[in-house]
């Protein structure tokens, strides 16, 4: 009887969650083997692909429902600090493997891009400087600038300005420090550094079709999607990164954890503009608030985006249903991940949701004029023929039990592990890669947490000078950690102290 390939790590997916996982499991023991299986050709094909996502650092510096107003008029900050803090700790790890000359060049994948957030009408004015007032005292946001000075603005986003009318109530806010991540060409710069790694394998046109314990562990059934063969690898730890196929390997794995789980998938929309004439006028990445009624991942912005050293213009995202979890999926993906367990879920969130339902309708439903519209209330004077529709990637939102409500809708992301540590799954969408190396840590002290105390501590402790609760509350470590990792990733010049 031929015996199947044994490793300790496979990772489903070749995206930015899985080779981050895999290249920091390799910093905290070289000796670790592991396997990335991909369905797809290459890596980043999904999920990572650059124009599948808008490509921005979130730091809470620019996305207004990071900062929501209760109903009495105050501003919750703490979404935004975290994810702040979340991207500084992504920062860290990439500026440590910079150092390590892991990257060519950083200037390949993170580019500096001012982030800004717009809004009009009297309340989204009294909002966004309540926003700033609060955000401005925490120190984080320091230097985070608000005007409501239409000449300032003309100097800020002088492709939005001209066209508009002189009444009209305006206001912004700008940090200079925001970035443009092709987290792409990251995940492709991990994967490279992965391959010259010893006891590492990564397999493209590789599909898992089944997943069975195995004692601790679990053995992982793999199609060669070109041959038609199939192998099993014995693995004592799996991850499902698998961006909107995570989900329905979750369930056929059969962990307890698993049970209630659902999920439901939003495309994303763009339109694009590579016109150099227009593209050269806007050199940030401009967020303003949802319409009312409208889900949080339906905040429209109009980006500057870097790729492979071009830079374009999207504007979005406008959202679109169909019923696969990925681009390349299929559209049985829907309809095949409902169990029993989370039918109850899926259908109170459908009962719960139903202006979300109306919202996507009439988002797939709108004519290119439509669309331009909305473009036009940021850039007053943008002409069709500059602008052409993408498809951008799939999400697929979290569905999962409530004892309230019996099912919510969750937007944002979610690690679901097996007690004993042997499987985790990453499911849900935005902030999703930003937070990538935040969320990988929190995998690692849960499913590793013996070695994440022991024997990987000094080493996790040398990767990660300060964590995310320590950068939300002592502001000097935080200027310091902040301006060194800016340096090492090559978004300001380096200050020749700096060892």
């Amino acid at each position: 009887m031929a015996h199947n390939e044994a490793v300790d790590v496979v990772l489903v997916g070749a995206g930015i969650m899985s080779a981050t996982l895999a290249v920091l499991l390799k910093e905290l023991d070289p000796g670790i083997s592991l396997e990335v299986v991909e369905q797809m050709d290459s890596g980043a094909a999904e999920s990572s692909n650059p124009w599948n996502n808008a490509g921005t650092g979130h730091a809470g510096l620019c996305e207004l429902n990071y900062t929501p107003q209760a109903a009495d008029g105050s501003i919750d900050i703490k979404k935004a600090v975290h994810i702040n803090a979340q991207f500084e700790v992504s920062k860290q790890f990439w500026a440590h493997l910079a150092q390590q000359g892991t990257f060519g060049s950083c200037k390949s994948f993170i580019s500096p891009v001012p982030h800004l957030s717009f809004v009009q009408g009297e309340k989204g004015v009294s909002f966004l400087k309540k926003r700033f007032d609060v955000l401005s005292q925490h120190h984080a946001f320091a230097d985070m600038e608000y005007t409501e000075d239409k000449a300032k603005m003309a100097e800020w986003m002088p492709l939005m300005m001209p066209g508009r009318p002189a009444d009209e109530v305006i206001s912004a806010t700008r940090v200079m420090h925001g970035t443009d991540v092709n987290f792409g060409a990251l995940t492709k710069q991990l994967l490279k550094h992965l391959a010259s790694a010893a006891d590492t394998q990564i397999k493209y046109s590789q599909k898992v079709t089944g997943l069975k314990r195995n004692g601790s562990g679990w053995t992982v059934s793999v199609k060669d999607i070109n041959s038609g063969n199939t192998r099993h690898i014995d693995a004592k730890f799996v991850f499902l990164g698998a961006g909107g196929a995570a989900l329905p390997l979750l369930q056929a794995s059969g962990i307890e954890e698993s049970k209630g789980y659902g999920g439901f998938p939003v495309s994303g929309q763009w339109l694009r503009c590579d016109n150099p004439e227009v593209v050269k006028h806007h050199q940030a990445k401009v967020y303003s608030q949802a319409a009312v009624g409208s889900p949080p991942m339906s905040v429209p912005h109009l980006d500057t985006r870097v790729v492979d050293g071009k830079k374009s213009l999207l504007f979005g995202p406008y959202a679109g249903f169909t019923t696969k979890f990925l681009k390349h999926g299929s559209f049985l993906d829907l309809p095949m991940s409902i169990r029993l367990g989370n039918i109850g879920p899926m259908l109170a969130v459908a009962r719960d949701n139903m202006d979300l339902t109306k919202y996507l309708v009439s988002e797939v439903r709108q004519s290119m004029e439509q669309r331009l519209e909305s473009l036009r209330r940021f850039y007053p004077q943008a002409k069709a023929e500059d602008w052409r529709l993408e498809i951008a990637g799939q999400r697929v939102q979290i569905i999962k039990k409530d004892p309230k409500k019996g099912g919510v809708l969750q937007f944002g992301t979610e690690l679901v592990a097996a007690k004993d540590g042997s499987l985790a799954a990453l499911l849900g969408a935005s902030p999703g890669a930003s937070v990538t190396v935040s969320i990988m840590l929190d995998l690692i002290e849960r499913c590793f947490a013996q070695k994440a105390t022991g024997e990987w501590a000094a080493k996790l402790k040398e990767i990660f000078p300060a964590r995310e609760k320590v950068l939300e509350t002592d502001a000097e470590l935080y200027r310091e950690i902040s301006t060194r990792n800016s340096e090492l990733l090559e978004l300001v010049a380096p200050n020749t102290s700096i060892a």
